[in-house]
């Protein structure tokens, strides 16, 4: 292989985001682009990645729960939220695991596990055998990709009742 094709496969690999861009027919109801700001647009349905130590939840410590910012879907307990020196939320556990998809994503050259919201497809981070016990794992998250809701707030207290995530 020459170097030609190797600068042209790696800038590739660069620009597509994670494993694939969001294909627009996954939900095809829902107008991302109404719904999301330009940044949760370009991170959830792009598989973009904020600059660490910018995001609004990297260093937030409020008691409740992070949840989709695309769809609503709760996915991380603030009580599993750590700081892993990373400037990404980091989390040692979800909410449920039926809450997160996986799948191999190549951007950066090699394989990482990259994470999905089960319910809307949309891009959250990657998860990292380097977390804290109980699991050793570190689940990295964007910002952007989240909305968070005060523990006692009607929305978790409902979803609590009603026996979801």
């Amino acid at each position: 292989m020459t170097l030609h094709n190797c600068l042209l496969i790696s800038v590739l690999i660069l620009t597509t985001g994670c494993s694939y861009a969001q294909d627009p027919e996954i939900k095809p109801a829902i107008d991302w682009s109404e719904k999301l700001t330009e940044e949760q647009f370009r991170i959830l349905r792009q598989c973009g990645t904020e600059p660490p130590f910018t995001g609004a939840f990297w260093d937030h410590h409020e008691d409740g729960v992070y949840c989709c910012a695309g769809c609503g879907q709760g996915l991380f307990d603030s009580r599993d939220k750590y700081d892993s020196g990373s400037g990404w939320p980091s989390f040692f556990e979800v909410l449920a695991e039926k809450a997160i998809l996986t799948r191999t994503d190549y951007k950066l050259g090699y394989p990482r596990t990259e994470l999905l919201c089960s319910a809307c497809d949309g891009h959250l981070g990657h998860v990292f055998g380097d977390g804290p016990p109980p699991t050793g794992l570190r689940y990295c998250i964007n910002s952007a990709s989240l909305k968070f809701l005060l523990r006692d707030s009607e929305q978790v207290i409902t979803r609590l009742l009603d026996g979801e995530n």
